[in-house]
C-alpha cells in the first residue's frame, strides 16, 4: 500500500504558476517597480528570483550542474544562508537587464519543466539539500518539494500585497503553505524550558487556518494536532492569516507581529512561537 505524502503539493505547483502568469500579465509598467515586503526587491524582482528558482532547480538537481563552487561548510546554517544570498543578489541584480515580457516568458517555458522534474522524485527519498529552518541536516524529498512550495507561495503572495492583486489566501493554497512552515516549530522551541508534557497552542484564526500543537517531550519539542491532545495548554498564540504568512517568511519581525497577535496563558512561552522562521535567513 503506497505510503501517504504528509503534505502532498505537486498537484499545485501549476496552479501557482498559472496565478502567476496571470498576475504578471495583468500588471502596468509602473507595477513592476512597486516595493515588496522582500525588503530591497521590487515586483520585477521577486519575479526573477521565482525565475531564478525555477532555472537553479533545473540546472542544479536536474542536470547536476552547479556552474560554481557550493557552499565551504554545505552542513553549517550561516554558511548556507551566506551562499544563497548571494546567489539570489547575483542573479537580481543580472536580471534586471530582462524586460518583464521576457520575464513572463521564460516563467511560462520554465514552470512545467520544473515541476516535471519534481514530478521524477522519489517523495521518500533524501532530499539534495535538507530543509534547514526547520533544524534538520537530512530531509526526504516530499519534505523539500514542500519547502520549495512555501518559496512559491510566499514570494508570489509579496507581489499580489505590492500590487493590491487577489492574493492567495485560499484554503486550497495557504493551508498546505501554513502545514509546512509550522513544522519548523519544534526547532524554534528547541531552546525554550518547560515542564514535560507542557503544551503551546498556536491557533490561525480563519476557516483557512487552523490549530496546531507543541508538547514538550523528554528532550524535544513535538508538533502534534489538537485532537490527540491530553492537557490544557500552557500557552496560546492567536495569528491572522495575513499575520501568520508575512511572519513566518521575515515580513514581520517578532515584535511587530506581537502588536497583531493574541497571546495568554504563559506570554514567554507563547511568544516564542513568533520566532518561527521558515526562511533561509
Amino acid at each position: 500500500m503506497p505510503r501517504i505524502i504528509p503534505i502532498d503539493v505537486l498537484p499545485l505547483f501549476p496552479v501557482l504558476d498559472q496565478k502567476l502568469l496571470e498576475l504578471l500579465r495583468s500588471l502596468a509598467p509602473a507595477d513592476w517597480q512597486r516595493p515588496t515586503l522582500a525588503r530591497e526587491w521590487t515586483v520585477k524582482d521577486v519575479a526573477a528570483h521565482l525565475l531564478d528558482g525555477n532555472l537553479r532547480t533545473l540546472s542544479m538537481l536536474r542536470d547536476g550542474y552547479y556552474g560554481e563552487t557550493p557552499p565551504e561548510d554545505p552542513d553549517s546554517y550561516v554558511g548556507m544562508v551566506r551562499y544563497l544570498n548571494r546567489l539570489n543578489a547575483d542573479w537580481v541584480r543580472a536580471s534586471r537587464r530582462l524586460s518583464p515580457t521576457v520575464l513572463i516568458e521564460l516563467l511560462a517555458q520554465s514552470g512545467p519543466e520544473y515541476t516535471a522534474y519534481l514530478a521524477t522524485l522519489d517523495p521518500w527519498a533524501p532530499a539534495a539539500w535538507p530543509v534547514g529552518w526547520a533544524g534538520e541536516t537530512e530531509s526526504l524529498n516530499w519534505f523539500h518539494v514542500a519547502r520549495d512550495y512555501t518559496e512559491k507561495w510566499h514570494h508570489q503572495q509579496q507581489i499580489h500585497a505590492a500590487v493590491g492583486g487577489p492574493g492567495l489566501l485560499t484554503k486550497e493554497l495557504f493551508r498546505p503553505f501554513l502545514e509546512t512552515c509550522l513544522r519548523g516549530l519544534p526547532h524554534a522551541y528547541r531552546q525554550v524550558a518547560a515542564p514535560l508534557g507542557t503544551v503551546v497552542q498556536v491557533r490561525i484564526d480563519s476557516p483557512i487556518g487552523g490549530v496546531w500543537q507543541l508538547v514538550k517531550a523528554t528532550d524535544a519539542w513535538g508538533l502534534r494536532t489538537p485532537a490527540t491532545a491530553s492537557a490544557a495548554p500552557a500557552a496560546e498564540v492567536t495569528l491572522s492569516p495575513e499575520v501568520a504568512w508575512q511572519l513566518f517568511t521575515k515580513g514581520l519581525s517578532p515584535a511587530q507581529a506581537r502588536e497583531r497577535a493574541q497571546l495568554s496563558g504563559d506570554l514567554p512561552l507563547a511568544e516564542a512561537a513568533l520566532h518561527l522562521l521558515a526562511v533561509m535567513a
